[in-house]
């Protein structure tokens, strides 16, 4: 599944218009149908809008009549009255984009709907609807260039360029709608000291000259054709990801509203913030609805649940079996178990060769007459092939619905029941003892327990197969079950890793709750705004760690490869991991959005050493593990890190921190030779001065005199 939408960007590049008829930078197209056609050049919106040396369109008049209006409403409307006015304004223009263009383009994508309809109405056909045909070839033709030839394209383009239009209406009246309503809302906060109104406005820009910049590197990117979702009616070209687009997952509508909040805060407004959070939520909706199965259906379907594809795995030479010995099937007889002998036996695992295993002492023997049948009858039967894994045999093998969090909960499975007898000790702790120190403490230490505790763990594991060879050492496990003493080891680590990250949830809210004020005055302060901020870190949370289990699956959620080497070596970064290394270090956002909320030094203090026992988790358990199982395919830097290195080596800070740099070197360098010249010079005068002091105490040593004052005598001791 191809996970960034809104980014279609063809394998060649557009040509200039001086060049269009250059056949080496033609773009060609196809429709469904499969007729090819050469893609004339086309404008962004605000170019052919604004600019008054392109030619308008009886659209583009009435788009423009559309805004004039909006803004002389914004200067002759009373402010509460235009507050409300553009509120419902710009919630039609929303409505209009995410329902009415989503309603639209989800029905041309899986029907052509568009093209059926406006061939069904004959709009384009000069024999049944010619003065409609003429009218449509006049508004397109205007605004196109000299390489652009209505009768020789076909419908699909022509109906795309009608469409684009549409398009062009609801877009710039939304984003005007927004503006407008934001100004009707402006207000200065009170109570707010000055460096906080200051920081306000330089966050604020800040946020909407960033959004402004994505915008315009992703339409760098995907061009009008994807900015107008041009995919839906013909193709041209495959996917490529770059640019923005490996700055976050689908930036177009993620980072590419933080513009809506850098608003906010310039306005100070919290119907503004609200709304922006709506417009926001709304967004997203329209990319899951929409955007995300229309991706699905043009460039790929979704693999099939357990596949059941053979899997090709490496396997090491001393894991074979001797030539003479049988091969084992799934239908091992009980004449195999039988011929076993009570001997002191090695069973070789992967990776677990000099670990001895004992036989056990209580075995059944059998007639000569009966051993020598059993053995002709294996050395005449054919030897076996080992039957070829599959992902499917290997996760049911090593995965049986395991409790994750509180999914797949089974109270009849002993370790889920235990999991929720422990978490309702903690409720109950939380309830009955008032002491926040207490909860404080307790937090810190579950805390430290995951991140640190099970970390050493698995760095043994990881060094030595130290779990595995613990549970090989104090446990039996059959000859003919090499695999049951890692199934064992991963089982438990399973049940303490979920259970100790449960509980480390679990015993934060035991804080928050105890640290926790309800504010009398919402609208007062900062606390509605504390609030909202907590709110949107846990959402983060959450939708970072749903992102990362979607990719890991439940074999990287556990750790799989730190036990198991069965699993195909793999490495790919898809999905959140195609921006983040490790995304999973977004997960303590929730813990630093609850010490927002609750306003606790306490709360916030647990998150910090939270996000340093992992950074520490990651630096000296997760990283070198990766390195040594995957080592060279690792990549150096993520998306995000390339796109900022990127754009920072446009700008010219990097010449200024040099120079900022070499300038504080320079004064680093000669305080050093100055110092350095200092105690060169002093260095005699230091040794003469320790002689002397030596001489000086060793010559008074015998004039040293310790005098003891009785307390009974009786003389004065002031005198």
């Amino acid at each position: 599944m191809v996970n960034n939408v809104r980014h279609r960007k063809p394998t060649p590049k557009n040509p200039p218009a001086d060049a269009a008829h250059d056949a080496e930078d033609v773009v060609w197209g196809k429709t469904p149908s499969g007729e090819v056609f050469r893609v004339p050049t086309t404008h962004d919106v605000l170019t052919a809008l604004f600019h008054p040396a392109y030619p308008k369109s009886h659209l583009d008049m009435v788009n423009l009549t559309l805004l004039a209006a909006q803004i002389v409403l914004f200067a002759v409307l009373p402010r509460q009255i235009a507050r409300i006015f553009f509120l419902c304004y710009f919630a039609f223009w929303r409505a209009a984009y995410d329902a009415g263009l989503g309603w639209v383009l989800t029905k041309q994508s899986k029907k052509r709907w568009m093209v059926k309809e406006i061939t069904r109405r004959g709009w384009l056909d000069a024999d049944r609807r010619p003065r409609v045909r003429q009218w449509i070839r006049d508004q397109l033709v205007g605004k196109m260039g000299k390489d652009y030839e209505f009768d020789e394209l076909p419908l699909e383009y022509n109906t795309w360029l009608l469409f684009r239009q549409a398009v062009d209406i609801v877009l710039v009246n939304d984003f005007l709608a927004y503006t407008l309503f934001a100004f009707t809302c402006f207000r200065v906060p009170t109570g707010l000291a000055f460096p906080i109104h200051v920081f306000r406005w330089v966050a604020g820009i800040i946020l909407i000259l960033f959004n402004f910049w994505v915008k315009k590197e992703a339409h760098d990117v995907v061009k009008d054709y994807g900015w107008y979702w041009g995919d839906v009616f013909f193709q041209r070209g495959n996917l490529i990801f770059d640019g923005v687009f490996e700055l976050a997952p689908h930036p177009m509508y993620s980072v590419g509203y933080v513009g809506y909040y850098g608003l906010s805060l310039i306005v100070g407004s919290y119907a503004v913030l609200f709304v922006s959070l709506a417009t926001h939520a709304s967004q997203f909706a329209f990319l899951i609805l929409f955007e995300n199965p229309h991706i699905e259906r043009m460039y790929g379907q979704k693999k099939a649940i357990a596949k059941r594809t053979p899997l090709q795995t490496a396997t090491k030479k001393n894991s074979a079996p001797p030539e003479d010995m049988p091969a084992v099937t799934d239908g091992e007889t009980a004449t195999e178990t039988e011929l076993e002998t009570e001997v002191e036996e090695t069973t070789t695992i992967i990776g677990y060769e000099n670990v001895k295993l004992k036989a056990s002492a209580h075995k059944q023997t059998l007639s000569t007459s009966t051993c020598a049948s059993s053995s002709k009858i294996l050395s005449q039967a054919p030897p076996r092939q080992k039957a070829t894994l599959s992902q499917h045999d290997l996760l049911t093998k090593y995965f049986r619905s395991d409790l994750l969090i509180f999914k797949n909960l089974d109270l009849l499975r002993a370790s889920d029941a235990l999991i929720v007898l422990v978490v309702l000790y903690s409720l109950m702790l939380t309830l009955l003892v008032p002491s926040a120190p207490f909860h404080f403490f307790h937090a810190l230490v579950w805390c430290l327990f995951h991140n640190v505790g099970l970390g050493l763990l698995l760095q043994a594991q990881s060094e030595s197969k130290f779990l595995v060879r613990h549970y090989m050492k104090h446990y039996h496990y059959p000859a003919t079950e090499e695999k049951g003493a890692i199934l064992e080891a991963f089982a438990s680590w399973k049940v303490l890793y979920n259970g100790s990250s449960l509980m480390t949830y679990v015993s934060l809210l035991g804080l928050v709750y105890r640290t926790y004020q309800v504010p009398t005055q919402w609208l007062i302060g900062d606390a509605l705004l504390r609030h909202v901020l907590g709110a949107l870190a846990v959402s983060l949370h959450v939708w970072a760690s749903m992102e990362s289990y979607e990719v890991l699956g439940v074999f990287g959620w556990f750790f799989g490869d730190f036990f198991m080497e069965e699993f195909p070596k793999n490495l790919e970064y898809s999905g959140i991991y195609r921006f983040l290394n490790n995304p999973e270090i977004m997960g303590g956002a929730a813990w630093f959005g609850l010490g927002i909320v609750s306003g606790s030094g306490l709360v916030v203090a647990v998150a910090v050493v939270r996000h340093l026992g992992y950074w520490w988790f990651l630096r000296n358990v997760e990283n070198p593990h990766m390195q040594k199982l995957y080592g060279d395919s690792l990549r150096k830097e993520a998306g995000f890190v390339k796109v900022i290195k990127n754009v920072t080596s446009k700008l010219e800070a990097p010449r200024v921190a040099r120079e900022v740099k070499g300038t504080f070197d320079k004064v680093y360098e000669e305080t050093a030779d100055v110092v350095e010249e200092f105690l060169r010079k002093s260095r005699p005068r230091f040794k003469g001065v320790v002689q002397d002091t030596k001489v000086l105490l060793q010559q008074s040593r015998e004039k040293l005199v310790i005098t003891r004052v009785s307390a009974n005598n009786s003389y004065d001791a002031s005198k």
